[in-house]
């Protein structure tokens, strides 16, 4: 066993909390905008027929309503998903019953 990789894996769990908190801040801006710019690839291919120099009230309209109807839509998705984690064991806990 090669001890200069044990130690650099060990160097890997020592990770410092403000690099910690500064890739998940990152990953979430990462993550919101996917979210943005699925929505708005779902929203455009739906609502827009053809492209059109203004915006009418029927595209408008339209567009409010996408957006809504995807944002409620993750929304459930994420709370179902966090209800099924919380119901699910955690593996520490379940060996101690």
């Amino acid at each position: 066993v090669d001890s200069s990789s044990s130690s650099s894996a060990a160097g890997l769990g020592a990770v410092d909390p403000q690099l910690q908190h500064f890739i998940e801040v990152e990953t979430q801006k990462q993550r919101f905008q996917q979210l943005v710019h699925q929505m708005t690839e779902l929203c455009w291919e739906k609502c827009m027929d053809k492209p059109r120099p203004k915006l009418d009230s029927r595209a408008e309209a339209c567009f409010v309503n996408c957006v809504e109807c995807f944002i409620d839509t993750s929304q459930f998705i994420l709370n179902r998903l966090e209800r099924t984690q919380k119901s699910k064991p955690v593996f520490s806990e379940s060996l101690s019953d």
